[in-house]
């Protein structure tokens, strides 16, 4: 995603502060993002990706290799955040698929969720837990979800996820950025 973001940048003649603007993101965090010094979480691809004018899995691939039909088989997924650390890890699926609305990820909730913020953008997600237990977190409560469960929002619900398993959860993600959420910044994200 490193070089998407400012390759795509770039492509549009646009600066690092005008990018910043328009998507809500600082520019000193995207000068970290460009240069590979911080992995942004989902919500900020999503601003990112609305500031550029682009689906959201055009940050992870480029153009030569979409294709109608993608397959991502279980040993194929495209790590997008670091392997090693305490927060979110997030793997690519379906990365090459052409023009599409939603966009799925298989997301390693970390077991302590304290240090992560809520986060929200425009849109909605489905998690479909496929391995393990994990908690969906909301400021009104939280909701436990064992392997099969599945859940539902719009995504404008602050929300994160932690793993409640002694093995990090497994858990499908699907995002769809409606495409029509406001263009101010998000004062919560970094």
């Amino acid at each position: 995603m490193i070089n998407r973001v400012r390759q795509l940048r770039k492509e549009r003649l646009m600066t690092l502060e005008a990018l910043a603007e328009r998507s809500g993101v600082t520019k000193s965090y995207l000068s970290k993002i460009e240069r590979g010094r911080s992995t942004p979480s989902i919500a900020i691809s999503a601003a990112l990706a609305r500031a550029l004018d682009v689906p959201l899995d055009t940050l992870f691939v480029d153009a030569e290799q979409l294709t109608d039909v993608a397959v991502t088989r279980a040993g194929e997924r495209r790590a997008l955040t670091p392997g090693e650390g305490p927060g979110p890890r997030y793997e690519g699926i379906a990365l090459q698929a052409g023009s599409k609305r939603m966009t799925p990820f298989m997301l390693h909730p970390p077991h302590d969720a304290s240090a992560v913020p809520f986060r929200d953008h425009p849109g909605e997600e489905f998690l479909f837990v496929h391995t393990g237990r994990a908690e969906l977190l909301l400021p009104s409560g939280s909701i436990e979800l064992e392997p099969g469960d599945s859940a539902y929002f719009r995504a404008t619900t602050p929300h994160k996820v932690r793993s409640l398993s002694t093995e990090r959860a497994a858990v499908l993600l699907l995002v769809c950025d409606d495409g029509t959420g406001p263009e101010t910044p998000h004062p919560h994200l970094p």
